[in-house]
């Protein structure tokens, strides 16, 4: 069996412009990269459990498969906030630390765009709250060189009244820096999701056991180091935004 998740779409030929545009962008990527344009797929996997085995695995010998004891040790959680050069598959500035609030979202974007303070700079995420909140929006006002004044009032006024202003805003092709949003329920239209499966059978699996969160978070630095040195490329993207059917 597979399964699926269909956004609900009221405007199908919205939906269908705004994934062309997205998947369009994915395979300029390169393009635009040579031009000083940087695309980046962002987002944050949370909630990564530092579990112990309590016993040691048995390794494989002739006849035997490996062998884990199913009972384990939590030993606490920690997270990724992670950006993907969609050009050329490194992992920007990530951030691995127990904590998503938006001012940890705003701070590893604001260390990725350090990466070329005078470049242009386009991230592909969702449209989780921390991706439109008002530090966020303050933050790239600022890079504009717009008054904070005008910004308006969270919940009351202006470009911070709401989400959907705050989207807008963010959203704003003119900026040096702005955010292309996935429709919502599309998740999986963001490159960095791939990554996030790789790490996750990789190294976050059933196999691995960690003594500590210091201990997870060292061997996950440990593996975007490797991965960044060994293993980094651009993914071929060929999906043109269809949906599937069931």
């Amino acid at each position: 069996m597979k399964s699926w998740l269909n956004p609900k779409i009221e405007d199908m030929e919205a939906f269908s412009e705004k994934t062309q545009e997205l998947c369009e962008l994915y395979r300029s990527a390169a393009e635009l990269e040579e031009n000083g344009v940087h695309v980046y797929s962002s987002d944050e996997k949370m909630a990564l459990q530092a579990t112990e085995h309590t016993n040691q695995k048995q390794p494989m010998k002739s006849g035997q498969v490996e062998r884990i004891d199913p009972e384990y040790e939590r030993h606490g959680t920690t997270g990724i906030i992670a950006s993907r050069s969609v050009a050329t598959g490194e992992i920007i500035h990530p951030l691995v630390q127990p904590t998503r609030k938006e001012e940890d979202f705003a701070k590893h974007i604001e260390l990725v765009i350090n990466t070329d303070p005078f470049g242009k700079h386009i991230f592909v995420t969702d449209h989780l709250n921390t991706h439109l909140s008002e530090t966020l929006v303050r933050f790239i006002a600022y890079d504009e060189g717009i008054d904070q004044l005008s910004l308006g009032i969270k919940g009351k006024s202006g470009i911070l009244k709401n989400m959907l202003s705050r989207e807008t805003f963010l959203a704003d092709k003119s900026h040096r820096i702005h955010f292309v949003y996935t429709p919502k329920h599309c998740s999986w239209l963001n490159q960095i999701e791939i990554w996030f499966s790789i790490i996750t059978r990789r190294l976050l699996n059933k196999r691995s056991s960690f003594i500590s969160v210091a201990d997870l978070e060292m061997r996950i630095w440990c593996f975007i180091d490797y991965y960044n040195q060994h293993l980094k490329k651009p993914f071929r993207w060929n999906h043109e935004g269809k949906l599937l059917i069931a």
